[in-house]
């Protein structure tokens, strides 16, 4: 097939990015693949973080993408749109994660040739932080798709609250495996400039920091256990670290916090997730997470609360643990639980099975095979 891929890619950075160069690379083996992406992303005023580009120094996937569209500029819909119909495709993919980008993509899709089938992978639907004009966004974009790919029956839900009879497929979230491999807890630690913690059990909050990821309740959490555990934060912070570390000061958190607020580039994170035991995930909601997958690629299992598609990939008592209420008890017990009552190694061997079955190649496979009965 010939296949169009609307998506951000590199120099962009993120796991959008890091999730499209996976699918272009697998895609490519079997069919002719382009990638077209932004000249901008996000206007700065938009954007809560410090940059949208890779690091000179990062190892991202430089995929050769056209950087044609420019997400707040109309006419660069037009240019894009009559450019990607001239390339004639049999389909286009693209990626949608949050409804900002609808009109866009939406005026894209809707002037292409009756015979290119258009096929939509759903990271959101309905968003954690909701805007005014998410409802008409969605209903705009979702409308101008034949199918879609879900990764979690959240947002299949949510998709059908729009489109009740929509053609579409779930598929679960495929697994990071870009990373490298796992290192040993001693050399991370080194590497991580806390060698001294080696005897410590080590929690780890992986990702970009919002209010919605619950980090404030990992740390009253901690507040709680006793001084064997350490918890390292690993991310950039979207808007202010304040409150987070009012909480740290005010229940005298400070030696038992490892932090590295800021963007972790893709060469660094095998540091993080081989010196954690187990990676937590205290959200307040989520649709679903590529952190668990980034975690299972380094057979870290996971703690999470129950909230949308989150714990969907899951398998409690298997490959990781999950926490019925979102709140400091429930996630005390299940820490306690991981280090008390299961044995790490038979996590270890559950996720590599997940793993296999989970494989960017099915994933590929089983989405071009559902998009060829779209029309």
């Amino acid at each position: 097939m010939k296949i169009v891929f609307l998506s951000t890619f590199y120099p962009f950075r993120g796991g959008i990015a890091q999730f499209s160069a996976h699918l272009y690379r697998e895609a490519e083996k079997k069919h002719d693949v382009e990638a077209v992406t932004f000249t901008r992303q996000y206007p700065k005023l938009l954007f809560p973080g410090k940059t949208q580009l890779v690091s000179a120094d990062d190892t991202a996937d430089k995929i050769p993408a056209k950087r044609w569209l420019d997400s707040i500029n109309p006419f660069t819909y037009i240019s894009t749109a009559r450019k990607i119909k001239n390339l004639q495709p049999d389909l286009i993919i693209s990626r949608y994660w949050m409804s900002f980008f609808a009109p866009s993509f939406g005026w894209i899709l809707g002037k292409q040739d009756k015979k290119t089938i258009r096929l939509a992978i759903l990271d959101n639907v309905i968003p954690h932080e909701r805007r005014f004009f998410d409802d008409a966004f969605n209903r705009f974009f979702l409308s101008r798709n034949d199918g879609f790919i879900v990764m979690s029956e959240q947002v299949q839900k949510d998709l059908l609250f729009y489109l009740p009879k929509a053609k579409h497929l779930l598929i679960p979230h495929p697994i990071y495996n870009h990373f490298g491999s796992k290192i040993s807890k001693s050399e991370a630690l080194k590497k991580l400039s806390i060698s001294e913690c080696i005897d410590k059990k080590v929690l780890l909050f992986f990702g970009i920091i919002r209010d919605y990821k619950g980090l404030d309740i990992l740390l009253y959490t901690l507040q709680l256990l006793d001084d064997s555990y350490i918890l390292i934060v690993a991310g950039e912070v979207y808007g202010s670290f304040e409150k987070y570390e009012n909480i740290i000061k005010e229940k005298k958190l400070e030696k038992k916090v490892k932090l590295y607020n800021r963007y972790i580039d893709d060469a660094e994170v095998t540091n993080y997730f081989s010196a954690a035991d187990v990676c937590v995930l205290p959200y307040r909601s989520a649709t679903q997470s590529g952190i668990t997958n980034i975690s299972y690629h380094f057979e870290v299992p996971v703690i999470s609360t129950n909230v949308g598609g989150l714990a969907e990939t899951i398998s409690h008592g298997r490959t990781g643990l999950i926490t019925e209420e979102v709140n400091e008890k429930a996630l005390l017990k299940q820490i306690k639980n991981f280090y008390e009552v299961y044995n790490p190694k038979e996590f270890a061997q559950n996720i590599q099975h997940y793993n296999k079955e989970n494989s960017w190649e099915n994933f590929v496979s089983k989405m071009l095979d559902f998009s060829t009965q779209l029309k």
